[in-house]
């Protein structure tokens, strides 16, 4: 297996790259899952101590979210609003940050090495289009600088997509 070489700063400059390097990217790029592929492969490259990260797409007529481009062990392929991290991040339409997944209520074990995690729902001129979902193995691997750059990516991604 190919071992992909980790960004080298501080998590704040990883991140800084890692916006930049994703507005590169995607700008000028229409097709969505061109997009997500790439983000889904540069965080996966930029972020350490993840072993999962990638993208649900919501099925409006089955209400549910359905498994998208990602980087990592195969997943769970659909996923109900209302259920999971996933599920409930999607729903209430915020990013969810879990310190540890198996405190939270109807967690949804796709990986069972997954501790911690964060999902931002991407939702585009009030209409949920799907969430960003990124696994930890590690407890509070997530907070609020990874919430603050990953929510900013993905509303890099969302003004692309408009």
């Amino acid at each position: 297996m190919i071992e992909i070489p980790k960004f080298q700063g501080t998590k704040q400059e990883n991140y800084e790259l890692c916006l930049k390097q994703a507005k590169a990217l995607i700008s000028g790029e229409k097709n969505s899952i061109a997009n997500l592929s790439n983000l889904a492969a540069l965080l996966n490259q930029a972020l350490v101590d993840i072993n999962w990260v990638g993208f649900y797409l919501f099925e409006k007529e089955h209400n549910e979210l359905v498994l998208g481009p990602f980087q990592g062990l195969p997943a769970c392929i659909r996923i109900p609003l209302g259920k999971g991290v996933c599920g409930n991040a999607a729903k209430d339409e915020k990013t969810y940050i879990v310190q540890d997944v198996n405190a939270f209520p109807g967690h949804i074990a796709c990986d069972a090495q997954s501790r911690s995690e964060i999902v931002v729902p991407l939702v585009l001129e009030g209409k949920l289009i799907g969430v960003l979902d990124i696994d930890s193995p590690n407890l509070s691997r997530f907070d609020e600088t990874d919430q603050f750059y990953l929510e900013q990516i993905c509303e890099a991604l969302l003004a692309e997509i408009r």
